[in-house]
């Protein structure tokens, strides 16, 4: 699956960024024949409807010429919202000493599905405070992680 997921983040990418957004991350989720793939747009003034209107239209076509995907599925464009999922390091830098939500492959300390504070970010490990305990993840080991929005 991650394959996949990098094959169609190339294939988008500059699509993307020709139209001037930023591709903040791509997910292909299979669940039986509804299928969806997620692309995830991002811009310092925000993003519209209009503006993942556009994205979607520029990239179903030319999904539809490159035909990376063998199934049948459903296409959708969105801003990462206030929960922002994050789907490299790089991205969370700029949420050091934030709340996440994390999902790990398997359990570390006892732990899988936690929300945590991001105190560290150094190459492709992250470094967690949950409970007073300190957690050294690798992003490898990471299922799915989000930013937890603050409403203060």
């Amino acid at each position: 699956m991650a394959n996949l997921q990098e094959r169609l983040t190339d294939i988008i990418r500059p699509a993307v960024e020709a139209l001037e957004y930023e591709l903040w991350g791509v997910e292909f989720v299979r669940a039986g024949k509804f299928s969806t793939l997620r692309v995830y747009i991002d811009h310092p003034d925000g993003i519209s409807v209009d503006d993942c209107a556009d994205v979607s239209y520029q990239v179903s076509s030319l999904l539809d010429v490159e035909d990376p995907i063998n199934a049948e599925y459903n296409l959708e464009v969105s801003s990462p919202g206030m929960e922002r999922p994050f789907f490299n390091t790089e991205q969370m830098v700029p949420y050091i000493n934030e709340t996440v939500a994390v999902n790990l492959v398997a359990a570390q300390k006892n732990k899988r599905k936690f929300q945590a504070l991001l105190e560290a970010v150094e190459d492709d490990t992250l470094t967690l405070t949950v409970d007073d305990d300190t957690l050294q993840v690798k992003m490898r080991d990471i299922k799915s992680i989000h930013l937890v929005p603050r409403f203060d």
